[in-house]
């Protein structure tokens, strides 16, 4: 038996702490892919180009003869049509909060498993609802540190809930892995999640 399942094409806290939470074994691969949009390239399927990118720029990394599959995701949040990116300086993190204030936008999460035979890919939708924000409570979130490099400048699992005043979708898919299609993809290649916790 190996010491672990799969390799994590992703340097994502919050995608390692969701593996954990379902028992499956990891090891981390540096991966680095050109994410620029391609034209005429919709939301949909750049999130699942990158996240198929990732998986296969990890795979390529690997002997030959290690079958191990390799986990690719990408999270967008979409904005009345428009991807926000992540905000790297107060400004444009500002700006996305009040986008978002008092608003429903989508949430796509793709995750894809590649090994040396085949490859898969998954999305997950989910709609978020924010309540109204005020430009105080914005500029502290802001301050707190949390939203920089996070899609849409916000993280659902931490102070940014206390924004969420709905959800429908997926928890984990907002976090960044959604774990339904991410079980359902493992189980595709041999992985049962339920089996794994029993090793």
């Amino acid at each position: 038996m190996s010491d672990f399942h799969i390799y994590l094409a992703s340097n994502s806290p919050r995608r390692r702490e969701l593996l954990d939470q379902i028992g499956v074994t990891f090891r981390v691969l540096q991966v680095e892919v050109d994410e620029a949009q391609q034209p005429d390239e919709d939301a949909a399927a750049l999130v699942q180009r990158l996240a198929l990118d990732k998986a296969r720029a990890g795979r390529k990394s690997l002997p030959a003869d290690d079958r191990r599959p390799v986990l690719g995701a990408d999270t967008l949040v979409l904005c009345e049509g428009r991807i926000l990116g992540k905000p790297h300086a107060r400004d444009a993190g500002m700006q996305m909060l009040a986008d978002l204030s008092d608003r429903v936008h989508e949430v796509l999460t793709a995750v894809a498993l590649v090994d040396d035979q085949r490859e898969q890919v998954e999305l997950n939708r989910s709609q978020v609802r924010f309540r109204a924000i005020a430009q105080s409570e914005a500029a502290a979130y802001w301050d707190s540190g949390e939203p920089v490099d996070k899609a849409g400048g916000y993280a659902i699992q931490g102070l940014g809930a206390v924004f969420v005043a709905e959800l429908v979708g997926s928890y984990s898919g907002v976090m960044g892995l959604p774990l339904f299609e991410t079980a359902r993809l493992l189980k595709e290649f041999g992985i049962e999640i339920l089996e794994t916790r029993r090793e």
